[in-house]
């Protein structure tokens, strides 16, 4: 449900198990589309491995330096060395050291952007600068400067003081940056942060992956999730791709040991997975054009913005907490997009799903849709 009046609303989707609780049901029975996640993982194999890692990776520590993960991760994107891979629990705590390295420069936030971001600047006591976009774009991937709404302010500042932070695709738009649009960044700022989380779902995405740019620029770091692609959010594990200077660096300050011998074998059964990867690109290119074509049918007060990723942002002429609440109560969890800067109560993410789970979500908006009295009747009813 809603965070009740007067908490922030939480910045990484819903709460499953506070709503299963509060309609006392199993987790499982609540549809989750506030959180991104590949809707019909983990692989089986990864399964297998896990069942396997609990005999012989629960009881020794892990190695501490992650040799085996980090050359794996290394080899799977091409980079010269595995030096350049820094395993981490989860993309969260790699931004925390990422801001670290920013917190004398002036980090410049798109806004609207995933609140974590300024949640790792905070706890150093460093701030983000809002760089506005434009809330309207077309299909297709799209270039970064001609998103900004007020491009001059870059002018006004020294470059080199200044730490950039862009996902890609973006969050929570939805927009897939160029590359060749995001490669002249790396002349002209001290650092830049890029959350590759959600790329490599989307067909086609890794072409504008910085990955490969990273070996040229050392005031470039990547930072990827292996938990959207392969469902296991609930292992935490994602990697940064830097100048091994600066990952050496990050090793000193983190805590020993911060992924677990579970995640480490995961990480290993998945990272080069491309069967996988690619079974999930054919879901992503059939699942989110359909739930465009059936919410513009069925919800046409909506406006369902475009987007390359595997969640939509949708926009609305009144307040959606009403209709958030009203999904909340059939059990279905959407994102509340007033975490991220720039967004209101106008606004709902929603991740893309299963054909099934798809409809069910389809036919809960547009019932609700009609319950408020602010929608026309249905264009079509299935497809």
């Amino acid at each position: 449900m809603p965070q009740p009046e007067g908490e922030a609303p939480p910045r990484h989707g819903g709460n499953v198990h506070q709503l299963a609780r509060r309609l006392n049901r199993h987790p499982r029975r609540i549809l989750d589309f506030s959180a991104s996640l590949v809707p019909f993982g983990p692989p089986r194999s990864l399964r297998r491995v896990l069942c396997r890692a609990l005999n012989d990776h629960v009881a020794p520590y892990p190695d501490p330096a992650y040799q085996a993960l980090r050359e794996a991760t290394a080899q799977a994107h091409g980079l010269p060395d595995p030096g350049w891979v820094l395993p981490g629990n989860g993309a969260a705590e790699l931004f925390t050291w990422a801001a670290r390295d920013a917190q004398s420069l002036i980090n410049l936030l798109p806004a609207p952007g995933f609140a974590d971001y300024q949640r790792a600047l905070a706890t150093w006591g460093a701030v983000g600068r809002s760089l506005p976009l434009r809330l309207h774009w077309g299909d297709g991937p799209q270039s970064w400067v001609e998103a900004l709404a007020e491009p001059r302010v870059l002018h006004s500042l020294d470059p080199q003081r200044t730490a950039l932070w862009i996902t890609n695709p973006h969050n929570p738009t939805g927009q897939l940056w160029r590359r060749d649009s995001l490669e002249p960044l790396l002349h002209a700022h001290g650092l830049v942060v890029v959350d590759e989380a959600f790329l490599p779902l989307v067909p086609d995405g890794e072409a504008h992956s910085l990955v490969p740019l990273a070996p040229r620029f050392g005031n470039l770091v990547v930072i990827r999730s292996l938990t959207k692609l392969f469902a296991m959010a609930g292992l935490r594990l994602g990697y940064a791709v830097a100048a091994p200077e600066r990952l050496e660096r990050w090793s000193r300050w983190r805590d020993p040991w911060p992924v677990n011998g579970l995640a480490v074998q995961a990480g290993l059964a998945v990272v080069a997975d491309q069967v996988w990867q690619q079974r999930v690109w054919r879901w992503l290119a059939r699942e989110g054009p359909w739930l465009t074509q059936h919410l513009n049918r069925r919800c046409p007060s909506l406006r369902v913005h475009p987007g390359a990723a595997n969640y939509r942002l949708l926009s609305w002429g009144y307040s959606l907490t009403p209709l958030q609440q009203s999904l909340a109560q059939k059990g279905i969890l959407v994102r509340d997009c007033r975490s991220f800067a720039g967004l209101d109560d106008h606004w709902l993410r929603i991740a893309v799903g299963c054909r099934r789970h798809n409809r069910r979500l389809a036919a809960a908006m547009a019932a609700g849709l009609r319950t408020l009295g602010r929608q026309p009747p249905a264009t079509g009813a299935r497809a």
